[in-house]
């Protein structure tokens, strides 16, 4: 199969969740399959692995890369089954979430996330929710679209603002790059990266809850994880990273009784030749706990 999509972080995550033979494996984003392949090469234990995402082409991938597996493979939001695994009883040896947008949500123009692809505003992980990105920039409020570049996508207050004045002003909006023009010519100045990245980030967030639907998994991970259980966790920007630090810091916070243990004071970062490969990976950070009790 072609390769669509590479993993960041790789060998830190191999490395860091140490899988074994025989071991069961939960991954949360599966994606393409990129970490889940490396560690069901080691533990060899597709019966008892699942493996989850809500992009209905990523699934599609994964049933043909997992051919002839007896993998596990749902098409679902990762909250809704870990509702579904923890109805089931079942527990895992390793688990991963690696919350990034992957490089074919990315690269594949028609699907809104990019604004240096013409495409409709769209940006839905799971194409069978109703709620776009086209939705958010032509029906929500002005204040309600100063609210979220303001929280996701952590524009100062004024800019946040006015960008949501502006867009309502010129509605209606169409494309990724109309709304990413309207954004470039409201900044005078050089900028390293383009002034609509928040603002896309932002509504990226908003569009498929992620945040919220972070927030509302965590406290659920530990009972989805066998004693000595690995936990891993790959963020990209500092909201996610601060869910993930604060989850962290809670369940540690208990001593004796504490459910989790971190492996990772600092989080782990991409290394040069990496980011030479894939500059992707140059904000993405790894946190790992482990289950002692």
């Amino acid at each position: 199969m072609e390769k669509l999509h590479s993993p960041v972080l790789l060998s830190e995550v191999l490395a860091s969740l140490s899988p074994k033979p025989g071991e069961s494996y939960l991954d949360l984003t599966a994606g393409y399959g990129g970490h889940a392949a490396e560690i069901l090469d080691v533990t060899q234990n597709y019966k008892d692995s699942v493996l989850v995402d809500r992009d209905e082409f990523a699934v599609e991938y994964l049933k043909q890369k997992f051919e002839g597996q007896p993998v596990t493979i749902i098409h679902d939001d990762f909250y809704s089954s870990m509702l579904q695994l923890l109805e089931s009883g079942k527990t895992f040896d390793i688990i991963l979430a690696d919350f990034g947008v992957s490089s074919p949500q990315l690269d594949i123009g028609k699907r809104g996330f990019s604004f240096t692809k013409e495409a409709p505003l769209d940006m839905r992980m799971d194409q069978r929710q109703k709620l776009t990105a086209g939705y958010i920039v032509n029906h929500w409020s002005e204040r309600d679209l100063g609210d979220i570049f303001i929280k996701y996508g952590e524009i100062p207050s004024g800019s946040a603002r006015m960008y949501a004045r502006v867009i309502v002003h010129h509605r209606p909006i169409q494309t990724t790059v109309e709304l990413a023009e309207l954004i470039r010519t409201r900044i005078h100045g050089y900028s390293k990266t383009h002034p609509a990245t928040r603002v896309f980030q932002a509504i990226r967030i908003a569009v498929n809850d992620e945040l919220g639907l972070i927030e509302k998994s965590l406290p659920l991970l530990p009972d989805l994880l066998n004693k000595n259980g690995r936990l891993g966790f790959i963020t990209f920007h500092s909201l996610e990273d601060r869910l993930v630090k604060d989850f962290f810091r809670n369940e540690t916070d208990h001593g004796e009784e504490s459910r989790l243990e971190v492996e990772t004071k600092k989080p782990i970062t991409a290394d040069p030749q990496e980011l030479f490969i894939n500059p992707r990976a140059r904000s993405a950070k790894l946190r790992v706990a482990i289950k002692r009790n």
